[in-house]
């Protein structure tokens, strides 16, 4: 696959008016995008409110030179990375070597050459285009190993990874917590009615149904097989019930509908529970949620159970 080029938006620091004048008439008729600023400390203002994919800055500026400038952005996380480029009428070793090492990707002597610039930011793209295309494959690495490929839901350990922090912060802060364990009714009929591929389609829409049903801070995974486990921070026992509930009624109101036009009715059975002992661990409360769950089923499946409440059903 052909990378595309990262757009070159460029930041231009640099306190002789002549200088910054030539070089942004040559930069724009290159076709680069550019701003202009005066000194190094407007620059790092210019920094904190816009993305700039390369840094032309001069070495001797007032209020805050180039090599410092230069040091404090790569102290500074930003989303991608900046390229920067140190114009300097310095020849010495030492100079350039202390360039270098406040973090300078390259040195343009003054004055400077435009056909020379333009060469180095060539350079500037290839290096530009390999960082993002790194970051991008490190991005999907990410949500690969916290995704679950057939729902694209949380996999089993993110899940349990956003239960244990929100779990955490409740009882630190004396907040409300809980959690709903979900089971797909009939599943195993569904994959033995109408075949494996369409058991896959149910989860799916069961999935995308779930995400639409739940709070937008709410997180929601997928546990393994046919469960489902969502985590809902703020909410007690009776509003987690209201929840659960709606989403049993809004998953039995939308059938899937096959490729081949058959229509498939779904199901699901919940198990509710609410943190609400101090020192209870993330591991009971589940324990009680998946209790309450095969209470649900034993109950005659299509409805929800709190592990502390009467079972809710579709006529209640």
């Amino acid at each position: 696959m052909l990378l595309q080029p990262t757009p070159m938006h460029i930041l231009l620091a640099d306190d002789d008016m002549v200088t910054q004048r030539l070089l942004s008439r040559a930069l724009q008729h290159a076709g680069y995008t550019t701003v202009t600023v005066a000194d190094g400390q407007a620059a790092w203002e210019r920094l904190q409110h816009e993305a700039f994919s390369v840094l032309i800055v001069d070495w001797t500026m007032p209020r805050l030179d180039g090599p410092s400038l230069i040091r404090k952005l790569r102290a500074t996380t930003f989303r991608s990375y900046v390229y920067t480029i140190l114009l300097t009428s310095r020849m010495a070793l030492d100079d350039r070597v202390d360039g270098l090492e406040s973090g300078a990707d390259d040195f343009l002597t003054k004055p400077v050459v435009i056909r020379e610039l333009k060469a180095r930011l060539s350079v500037a793209q290839r290096i530009l285009n390999l960082e993002r295309q790194l970051r991008e494959a490190n991005e999907r690495l990410v949500y690969q190993t916290s995704h679950d490929p057939l729902t694209e839901l949380f996999n089993r350990p993110a899940i349990w990874e956003y239960a244990e922090a929100e779990l955490a912060r409740a009882q630190r802060l004396g907040h409300a917590f809980s959690l709903a364990f979900f089971d797909l009714d009939y599943f195993k009929a569904i994959n033995d009615g109408y075949g494996h591929l369409s058991g896959d389609l149910a989860l799916r829409h069961f999935a995308q149904l779930l995400n639409t049903l739940v709070r937008p801070y709410d997180w929601v995974g997928r546990w393994g097989g046919e469960e489902f486990l969502v985590v809902l921070p703020e909410a007690n026992l009776a509003q987690a019930a209201v929840i659960t509930e709606r989403i049993r009624a809004g998953i039995a109101a939308a059938p899937l509908l096959l490729p081949d036009g058959r229509s498939v009715s779904l199901t699901v059975s919940g198990g509710v529970v609410c943190h609400d002992r101090p020192g209870l661990s993330l591991d009971a409360l589940f324990q009680e949620a998946d209790a309450a769950l095969y209470r649900a089923k034993a109950a005659g499946r299509n409805r929800v159970c709190c592990a502390a409440l009467p079972v809710l059903t579709a006529d209640d």
